[in-house]
């Protein structure tokens, strides 16, 4: 298993949500992102959690927390498990006075309850090795220069390159 973290949550070229997990670790531009496709809903809940973004009436995710935490339960930690016939399943480990459960959930609701309770974020080691993807994030600098270049493009005379 691999420790990861919410990288991003972005629109593919479709306009569809997609969630990117990367391990904790992983500098910008470095190693794998997972990308897991999910519905707008959750792409909301999600970026809700992690921004801290007040919302006016708690979403599902903020009720799961608040039943967990008025029966006394807590999550100990998340896993993106398995992906099979390009589907994701997760577990949601819960800490009770009855011990520890695990709970079959889908990826998107593990990670917006983790993102609310601080709980760490796992992906299998062959999730990752299967449908990880290069990470290509550019920093602000690279993406300063690329802008440049660009401008430099647009307004440059080839009459400029002739000796």
């Amino acid at each position: 298993m691999v420790q990861v973290r919410v990288a991003a949550v972005a629109l593919d070229e479709t306009r569809q949500h997609v969630l990117l997990v990367k391990p904790v670790d992983a500098l910008p531009g470095e190693g794998k992102v997972l990308p897991v496709w999910i519905g707008t809903m959750e792409a909301t809940s999600i970026l809700v959690a992690v921004q801290g973004a007040p919302v006016p009436r708690p979403l599902a995710h903020d009720l799961m927390r608040s039943l967990l935490e008025s029966v006394g339960a807590s999550v100990e930690r998340i896993e993106i498990t398995r992906l099979e016939e390009g589907t994701y399943y997760a577990e949601i480990t819960l800490a009770t006075a009855a011990g520890t459960r695990v709970i079959d959930a889908r990826p998107s609701d593990a990670v917006a309850l983790a993102s609310r309770v601080g709980a760490p974020m796992w992906v299998a080691d062959e999730v990752m090795e299967e449908a990880g993807v290069p990470d290509i994030t550019v920093d602000e600098d690279e993406e300063q220069r690329v802008d440049e270049f660009k401008h430099f493009l647009d307004d440059v005379d080839p009459e400029d390159f002739r000796g």
